[in-house]
Protein backbone atom coordinates (compact mmCIF):
# COMPACT_ATOMS: atom_id res chain seq x y z
CA UNK A 1 0.00 0.00 0.00
CA UNK A 2 0.78 3.58 -0.82
CA UNK A 3 2.24 5.64 2.24
CA UNK A 4 -0.20 7.68 4.19
CA UNK A 5 0.38 11.33 2.98
CA UNK A 6 0.27 14.32 5.76
CA UNK A 7 0.19 18.25 5.07
CA UNK A 8 2.65 20.82 5.51
CA UNK A 9 2.56 24.35 4.83
CA UNK A 10 6.70 24.37 3.12
CA UNK A 11 8.54 21.88 2.50
CA UNK A 12 11.40 23.91 2.02
CA UNK A 13 11.46 24.16 5.48
CA UNK A 14 12.26 20.55 6.10
CA UNK A 15 15.54 19.03 6.64
CA UNK A 16 16.91 15.97 7.16
CA UNK A 17 14.69 15.14 10.27
CA UNK A 18 11.09 16.77 10.53
CA UNK A 19 8.68 17.04 13.51
CA UNK A 20 5.09 16.60 12.56
CA UNK A 21 2.79 18.44 15.17
CA UNK A 22 -0.55 20.24 15.32
CA UNK A 23 -3.59 18.29 13.92
CA UNK A 24 -1.42 16.55 11.24
CA UNK A 25 0.65 14.99 14.29
CA UNK A 26 -2.35 14.03 16.09
CA UNK A 27 -3.58 12.51 13.24
CA UNK A 28 -0.56 10.72 12.36
CA UNK A 29 -0.05 9.28 16.04
CA UNK A 30 -3.38 8.93 17.29
CA UNK A 31 -5.87 8.22 14.50
CA UNK A 32 -3.23 6.67 12.29
CA UNK A 33 -1.32 5.13 14.65
CA UNK A 34 1.79 5.14 13.14
CA UNK A 35 5.15 3.81 14.37
CA UNK A 36 9.15 3.88 14.28
CA UNK A 37 10.11 2.38 10.46
CA UNK A 38 6.84 2.78 8.69
CA UNK A 39 6.93 5.16 5.66
CA UNK A 40 5.36 8.39 5.11
CA UNK A 41 4.67 11.12 2.13
CA UNK A 42 4.67 14.88 3.35
CA UNK A 43 3.12 17.24 1.16
CA UNK A 44 2.41 20.86 0.36
CA UNK A 45 -0.68 19.80 -1.56
CA UNK A 46 0.22 21.65 -4.54
CA UNK A 47 2.55 18.99 -6.34
CA UNK A 48 5.74 19.20 -4.26
CA UNK A 49 6.12 16.18 -1.75
CA UNK A 50 9.35 14.12 0.16
CA UNK A 51 9.17 10.47 1.30
CA UNK A 52 10.34 9.63 5.28
CA UNK A 53 10.56 7.06 7.63
CA UNK A 54 8.95 7.11 11.31
CA UNK A 55 11.98 7.48 13.36
CA UNK A 56 9.72 8.27 16.57
CA UNK A 57 5.89 8.68 17.70
CA UNK A 58 5.81 11.04 20.74
CA UNK A 59 2.85 11.77 22.96
CA UNK A 60 -0.08 12.16 21.14
CA UNK A 61 0.50 15.08 18.80
CA UNK A 62 4.27 14.20 18.08
CA UNK A 63 5.56 12.57 14.94
CA UNK A 64 9.09 12.46 14.31
CA UNK A 65 9.90 11.67 10.46
CA UNK A 66 13.43 11.20 8.89
CA UNK A 67 15.95 10.28 6.01
CA UNK A 68 14.20 13.21 4.59
CA UNK A 69 16.25 13.39 1.37
CA UNK A 70 15.15 15.33 -1.56
CA UNK A 71 11.59 16.81 -2.45
CA UNK A 72 9.97 15.67 -5.45
CA UNK A 73 7.60 17.96 -7.51
CA UNK A 74 4.74 16.00 -9.47
CA UNK A 75 3.96 17.43 -13.04
CA UNK A 76 1.11 18.86 -13.38
CA UNK A 77 -1.38 16.42 -15.31
CA UNK A 78 -3.05 16.98 -18.69
CA UNK A 79 -5.25 17.62 -19.95
CA UNK A 80 -6.40 19.59 -17.04
CA UNK A 81 -9.86 18.87 -15.74
CA UNK A 82 -12.38 21.10 -14.24
CA UNK A 83 -15.72 20.51 -12.97
CA UNK A 84 -18.31 23.04 -12.67
CA UNK A 85 -20.48 21.66 -9.69
CA UNK A 86 -24.02 23.24 -9.23
CA UNK A 87 -24.65 23.45 -5.38
CA UNK A 88 -26.19 20.21 -4.30
CA UNK A 89 -29.26 20.28 -1.39
CA UNK A 90 -27.13 19.52 2.36
CA UNK A 91 -24.10 17.39 2.68
CA UNK A 92 -24.46 16.43 -1.11
CA UNK A 93 -21.99 19.01 -1.77
CA UNK A 94 -19.22 17.53 0.54
CA UNK A 95 -19.85 14.06 -1.06
CA UNK A 96 -19.45 15.49 -4.64
CA UNK A 97 -16.14 16.96 -3.77
CA UNK A 98 -14.92 14.03 -2.15
CA UNK A 99 -15.57 11.40 -4.69
CA UNK A 100 -14.28 14.09 -7.70
CA UNK A 101 -10.91 14.41 -6.02
CA UNK A 102 -10.52 10.78 -5.07
CA UNK A 103 -10.92 9.69 -8.58
CA UNK A 104 -8.15 12.88 -9.73
CA UNK A 105 -10.52 15.90 -10.99
CA UNK A 106 -7.93 18.76 -11.08
CA UNK A 107 -10.67 22.08 -9.89
CA UNK A 108 -13.85 22.24 -9.00
CA UNK A 109 -15.99 25.48 -9.48
CA UNK A 110 -19.23 25.52 -7.43
CA UNK A 111 -22.05 27.12 -9.44
CA UNK A 112 -24.96 29.19 -8.04
CA UNK A 113 -26.99 27.89 -10.94
CA UNK A 114 -30.81 29.36 -11.24
CA UNK A 115 -32.27 26.29 -10.19
CA UNK A 116 -29.97 25.41 -7.15
CA UNK A 117 -32.78 24.85 -4.01
CA UNK A 118 -29.34 25.84 -1.70
CA UNK A 119 -27.89 29.20 -2.12
CA UNK A 120 -24.64 30.52 -0.76
CA UNK A 121 -24.50 33.68 0.69
CA UNK A 122 -23.07 35.76 2.91
CA UNK A 123 -21.35 33.81 6.49
CA UNK A 124 -23.46 30.73 5.28
CA UNK A 125 -21.72 30.60 2.06
CA UNK A 126 -18.33 31.37 3.45
CA UNK A 127 -18.66 28.13 5.70
CA UNK A 128 -19.89 26.16 2.97
CA UNK A 129 -17.20 26.77 0.76
CA UNK A 130 -14.61 26.05 3.69
CA UNK A 131 -15.92 22.79 4.04
CA UNK A 132 -15.70 22.06 0.74
CA UNK A 133 -12.18 23.13 0.63
CA UNK A 134 -11.15 21.14 4.06
CA UNK A 135 -13.59 18.24 2.56
CA UNK A 136 -11.30 18.34 -0.85
CA UNK A 137 -7.81 18.49 1.63
CA UNK A 138 -8.81 15.53 3.50
CA UNK A 139 -10.14 13.85 0.35
CA UNK A 140 -6.48 13.86 -1.08
CA UNK A 141 -4.44 12.75 1.62
CA UNK A 142 -7.13 9.79 2.04
CA UNK A 143 -6.63 8.90 -1.49
CA UNK A 144 -2.77 9.44 -1.59
CA UNK A 145 -2.92 12.44 -3.92
CA UNK A 146 0.28 15.30 -3.81
CA UNK A 147 -1.40 17.58 -5.78
CA UNK A 148 -4.91 18.54 -4.45
CA UNK A 149 -7.76 20.07 -6.47
CA UNK A 150 -8.43 23.70 -6.24
CA UNK A 151 -11.64 24.80 -5.23
CA UNK A 152 -12.62 27.95 -6.44
CA UNK A 153 -14.96 30.64 -4.91
CA UNK A 154 -18.58 30.61 -6.17
CA UNK A 155 -18.81 31.44 -9.61
CA UNK A 156 -22.38 32.95 -11.19
CA UNK A 157 -23.44 31.64 -14.48
CA UNK A 158 -21.85 34.45 -16.48
CA UNK A 159 -18.33 33.45 -15.01
CA UNK A 160 -19.02 30.23 -15.91
CA UNK A 161 -19.20 30.88 -19.65
CA UNK A 162 -16.18 32.66 -19.27
CA UNK A 163 -14.52 29.56 -18.27
CA UNK A 164 -16.03 27.51 -20.63
CA UNK A 165 -14.96 29.89 -23.35
CA UNK A 166 -11.22 29.55 -22.69
CA UNK A 167 -11.49 25.65 -22.48
CA UNK A 168 -10.04 23.14 -25.00
CA UNK A 169 -13.03 21.09 -24.93
CA UNK A 170 -15.84 22.37 -23.13
CA UNK A 171 -19.37 20.29 -22.39
CA UNK A 172 -22.35 20.42 -20.06
CA UNK A 173 -23.77 17.56 -18.68
CA UNK A 174 -27.72 17.28 -20.16
CA UNK A 175 -29.99 15.49 -21.72
CA UNK A 176 -30.94 17.05 -25.01
CA UNK A 177 -27.74 15.77 -25.92
CA UNK A 178 -27.51 13.95 -29.41
CA UNK A 179 -24.02 12.93 -28.84
CA UNK A 180 -22.59 10.27 -26.12
CA UNK A 181 -19.60 11.60 -23.48
CA UNK A 182 -18.01 8.33 -23.73
CA UNK A 183 -17.65 8.60 -27.93
CA UNK A 184 -16.80 12.23 -28.95
CA UNK A 185 -13.37 13.58 -29.46
CA UNK A 186 -11.21 14.70 -26.56
CA UNK A 187 -8.09 17.02 -26.53
CA UNK A 188 -5.11 15.13 -25.42
CA UNK A 189 -3.60 18.21 -23.52
CA UNK A 190 -5.20 22.22 -22.67
CA UNK A 191 -7.96 22.31 -20.48
CA UNK A 192 -11.07 20.73 -20.24
CA UNK A 193 -14.07 22.15 -18.67
CA UNK A 194 -17.75 20.06 -17.73
CA UNK A 195 -20.40 21.40 -16.36
CA UNK A 196 -23.08 19.56 -13.85
CA UNK A 197 -25.99 21.14 -13.26
CA UNK A 198 -27.90 20.98 -10.40
CA UNK A 199 -31.39 18.74 -9.58
CA UNK A 200 -33.89 20.77 -11.41
CA UNK A 201 -31.63 20.88 -14.76
CA UNK A 202 -29.77 23.75 -16.70
CA UNK A 203 -32.59 26.28 -17.32
CA UNK A 204 -32.74 26.93 -21.01
CA UNK A 205 -31.12 30.27 -20.67
CA UNK A 206 -27.84 28.77 -19.15
CA UNK A 207 -27.80 26.53 -21.82
CA UNK A 208 -28.15 29.47 -24.46
CA UNK A 209 -25.33 31.40 -22.55
CA UNK A 210 -23.27 28.49 -22.19
CA UNK A 211 -23.42 27.53 -25.69
CA UNK A 212 -22.37 31.00 -27.34
CA UNK A 213 -19.42 30.10 -25.25
CA UNK A 214 -18.83 27.03 -27.03
CA UNK A 215 -19.88 24.63 -24.66
CA UNK A 216 -22.04 21.97 -26.33
CA UNK A 217 -24.56 19.39 -23.75
CA UNK A 218 -23.71 16.09 -24.20
CA UNK A 219 -25.30 12.57 -22.38
CA UNK A 220 -23.61 10.77 -20.04
CA UNK A 221 -25.75 7.22 -20.19
CA UNK A 222 -29.40 6.15 -20.12
CA UNK A 223 -29.78 6.76 -16.76
CA UNK A 224 -29.81 9.75 -14.94
CA UNK A 225 -27.68 10.78 -12.24
CA UNK A 226 -28.33 12.82 -9.37
CA UNK A 227 -25.83 16.28 -9.25
CA UNK A 228 -23.80 14.79 -6.62
CA UNK A 229 -22.57 11.98 -8.49
CA UNK A 230 -22.99 12.84 -12.34
CA UNK A 231 -19.54 14.64 -12.06
CA UNK A 232 -17.40 11.83 -10.80
CA UNK A 233 -18.88 9.25 -13.36
CA UNK A 234 -18.15 11.57 -16.02
CA UNK A 235 -14.58 12.71 -15.02
CA UNK A 236 -13.55 9.24 -14.87
CA UNK A 237 -14.82 8.44 -18.09
CA UNK A 238 -12.69 11.31 -18.61
CA UNK A 239 -9.83 10.49 -17.36
CA UNK A 240 -9.91 6.83 -18.64
CA UNK A 241 -10.42 8.53 -22.15
CA UNK A 242 -7.49 10.63 -21.98
CA UNK A 243 -5.47 8.41 -20.64
CA UNK A 244 -4.58 9.84 -17.40
CA UNK A 245 -5.72 6.89 -15.91
CA UNK A 246 -3.40 4.40 -17.59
Amino acid sequence: MTAPVFVVDQLDRIGPEFVLDGPEGRHAVSVKRLRPGEDVILTDGRGRWAEGVVKAAEGKDRLVVTDLESVTEEPAPSPRITVVQALPKGDRGELAVETMTEVGVDAIVPWAASRCITQWKGDRGLKALGKWRSTAREAGKQSRRVRFPEVADAATAQQVATLLAGADFAAVLHESGEEPLATTALPTAGEIVLVVGPEGGVSPEELELFARAGARPYRLGRSVLRTSTAGTAAAALLLGRTGRWS
